[in-house]
């Protein structure tokens, strides 16, 4: 809350009055104030909560930039919720109801505060001015009641603990950017539609409340009630939701290290193909191998990097591997093109009207530079028509961080400054080169690589991870950040083995294996090219181990793409946490390193020397160890032994695992026959999640009946048998 020096400028929603209510909407009048505060049934589960003048909320035409700015943050916009309100009376309170389906929530008329229920349980309570609004800085805050219970998540990247209760984030901080949303394990969660700040104190200045502020004169936010996975399914299908990886990014990548050549890192790709190590994708590294001639807005090849584009694409297809190279959305300052965009309002400005100069970067070389202004839309279909082009010529995916540090008084064409600008610049350039990679292709297929964090990042199903160092701490914090992507709603958050800008003395064969093999059990992942991290630096054992995980890698692959698939339903990333994935289990949160791949496979990293690993088994299931075929009772915690060739690996009953042939990269996929054999773990209740998926579970008279399965080896638990009866399998029990 603010200082009371404060109050003169701040409006305290103190008490409501009714004004009407139709099927999807409840309207209330603030008393002594000109604010009125809409709640309306956005989806089951969902209210949206608004609050501002009534013309502000109700505008007879929305100019054509707030339009925009909607589309950008809201994939829907129009409410599929109804809702019923009704009036209380109880003493000591009065106020209303406002109910859809099994949850509802309770506004007190005077002091305004309100109280969020699922079913007959209380999960969400504000205290007294809990709402308020600052006129001088166009600032609202928004506080809630925490309890114990309230573990939370959501918020974006973080290196620590998954429960970021006890936290302060900020949303348009370039090294560290936060989401404008968050849930409880209780049940709850709030996103804040906005482009502006949202800060979120999540129990820091005051361990008991949850404090919200977000910048603008009109508040807009929605109030989620259900399980996690139903909060973040509500969530994507709001803000929308990832499209999905063509086959090759599913393979193996390597990344190009520092100063190496096009013909080294060719020869890399063939030394992995000598040992049979698989790889599907090279990530050529920084600066830009292409970007706009310095007088012409078209764009060619650094010819000191590429002297012939064409010949590195065809030595590269011989290869069997795509190529994917780093971009950046803008003109080097020096250039006749700076100056000509300049002249033309091309670029985003500073107060002065001036291009502003931006520093060099690794991507430019550390050439000085201006920005595109991106909300130009003929700027915007340039630059994508021109990426367009390249991939055209045969570059598989861009590559493009585009988080800049704008400062507070640069200006782009459609008026975007300070913390709307910054979070609207990565967004607009990850949709363009999404719209020039992936939007002329039916259905749309394609990746843009990027550690961006925005609104609606999600709907890019392609989130890089950090480069962390190379011990065992920048392990953890890699799997941390992919975690907590996920509880963000972010799809696919891909890994890098070790760091080739960091120094390389920690990285022992051992941390190598466990490292891997934990990547190989996730989205994706890529090796590094310098000498020192790659497999052949290490010993023939290690070689060995290598070659045995990038097996299960490829046999993986059909498993990993259809968790993605699923997720354009669910809106579930493909690892998720332990709070996730088992809410209503807080010893199971405690194991934070822990994660569910999809919803099949439980996976226990291996975070620390030794083969000795303790894993938590979370209740409500029994689990099935893929190692040894034991079944043990969920709610128990064990100690296994992991060699370098194992992973402690956990099937969840009822489930299936469906895993493809053994293969050097994605091209070597029979599409007629993407699958190899089926793992049951114990008796199959539900359709597996698969790539392109066909295979159906029907239960009948204690036995499962599934089809699909033609041709394929089948392995059940212990004391199941199989029959197969033309197209349909029965599994039943042992006799």
């Amino acid at each position: 809350m603010p200082p009371k020096s404060d109050f003169a400028h701040v409006t305290q929603l103190v008490a409501l009055n009714f004004l009407a209510s139709k099927s999807t909407r409840a309207d209330f009048a603030v008393d002594q104030t000109s604010l009125q505060l809409q709640i309306e049934a956005h989806a089951p589960g969902v209210y949206r909560l608004r609050c501002a003048p009534a013309s502000a909320l109700n505008p007879e035409k929305p100019s054509a930039r707030a339009r925009a700015h909607a589309e950008m943050l809201l994939a829907r916009q129009e409410p599929v919720g109804e809702l019923a309100v009704s009036s209380i009376a109880e003493p000591p309170a009065s106020g209303w109801r406002i109910q859809q389906g099994d949850t509802t929530l309770e506004l007190t008329q005077s002091p305004l505060q309100l109280a969020v229920y699922r079913g007959d349980d209380c999960i969400l309570t504000s205290p007294e001015g809990s709402l308020t609004y600052d006129s001088t800085e166009t600032l609202w805050r928004l506080s809630f009641d925490l309890d114990g219970d309230d573990a939370l998540h959501g918020t974006g990247s973080t290196a620590g603990e998954l429960n970021q209760r006890g936290t302060v984030s900020v949303s348009d901080k370039p090294e560290a950017p936060a989401l404008p949303m968050i849930w409880s394990t209780k049940g709850w969660g709030l996103y804040f539609n906005t482009m502006a700040r949202v800060e979120h104190d999540m129990g820091h200045s005051d361990p008991d409340l949850y404090q919200a502020s977000m910048y603008g004169s009109v508040f807009d936010a929605f109030l989620f009630v259900g399980d996690p996975s139903e909060i973040l399914n509500q969530y994507t299908a709001l803000t929308g939701r990832a499209g999905q990886p063509s086959l090759w990014p599913m393979g193996v990548w390597l990344d190009q290290a520092p100063g190496q050549s096009s013909d080294d890192i060719l020869a890399v790709v063939q030394t992995f193909r000598d040992q049979q190590w698989g790889l599907d994708a090279v990530c050529l590294g920084a600066p830009a191998v292409y970007g706009f001639q310095a007088d012409k807005p078209v764009f060619e090849w650094d010819a000191a990097r590429v002297p012939d584009a064409r010949d590195l694409f065809s030595r590269a297809q011989a290869l069997n591997i795509q190529l994917a190279a780093p971009s950046f959305p803008g003109v080097l300052s020096d250039t006749d093109m700076f100056a000509e965009w300049e002249d033309r309002g091309w670029l985003l400005i500073d107060d002065d009207g001036n291009a502003h100069i931006f520093d060099g970067n690794d991507v430019t070389g550390g050439k000085p530079f201006g920005l595109l202004d991106l909300t130009h839309k003929d700027v915007y279909k340039l630059w994508s028509e021109r990426q367009r082009q390249v991939f055209d010529d045969g570059l598989g995916a861009p590559v493009c961080d585009a988080q800049f540090n704008i400062p507070d008084g640069i200006t782009a064409r459609g008026g975007e400054s300070g913390a709307v600008l910054r979070t609207i610049y990565p967004l607009l350039a990850r949709q363009a080169l999404f719209d020039a990679v992936a939007g002329h292709k039916t259905p749309q297929e394609g990746v843009v690589i990027s550690a961006d964090l925005f609104p609606s990042a999600q709907r890019f199903a392609w989130q890089r991870g950090p480069r962390t160092g190379n011990d065992w701490a920048a392990f953890e914090h890699s799997l941390r950040t992919a975690l907590s992507l996920g509880d963000s709603g972010v799809t696919v958050q891909t890994h890098t083995l070790g760091s080739a800008v960091h120094p390389v003395e920690g990285m022992s064969p051992e941390l190598y294996i466990r490292w891997l093999a934990a990547n190989v059990f996730s989205a994706n992942f890529s090796f590094q090219a310098l000498p020192a991290l790659l497999p052949s630096a290490f010993d023939a054992a290690t070689q060995e181990l290598v070659q045995h995980w990038l097996q299960w890698r490829y046999r993986l692959v059909p498993y990993v793409l259809g968790i993605i698939e699923d997720a354009v339903r669910s809106g579930l990333p493909v690892q998720r946490s332990m709070a996730l994935a088992f809410p209503s289990d807080p010893l199971a949160q405690v194991w934070d390193t822990q994660y569910m791949l999809g919803p099949a496979l439980l996976v226990a990293p291996v975070l620390k020397p030794g083969k000795q690993v303790q894993v938590y088994l979370p209740e409500g299931d029994a689990w099935w160890d893929l190692n040894t075929g034991w079944r043990y009772e969920g709610g128990t915690t064990w100690t296994v032994e992991a060699g370098l060739d194992t992973l402690p690996l956990f099937g969840r009953e009822g489930h299936m695992l469906c895993l493809g042939p053994t293969a050097q990269h994605t091209g070597d996929f029979n599409s007629a026959r993407i699958l190899d054999e089926v793992w049951m773990f114990g008796m199959p209740e539900h359709s597996p999640v698969v790539m392109r998926n066909k295979i159906r579970v029907m239960q009948m008279q204690g036995s499962s009946y599934i089809k699909g399965l033609e041709g394929l080896r089948i392995l059940p638990s212990e004391g199941l048998e199989v029959k197969r009866r033309g197209a349909e399998v029965r599994i039943s029990r042992a006799r």
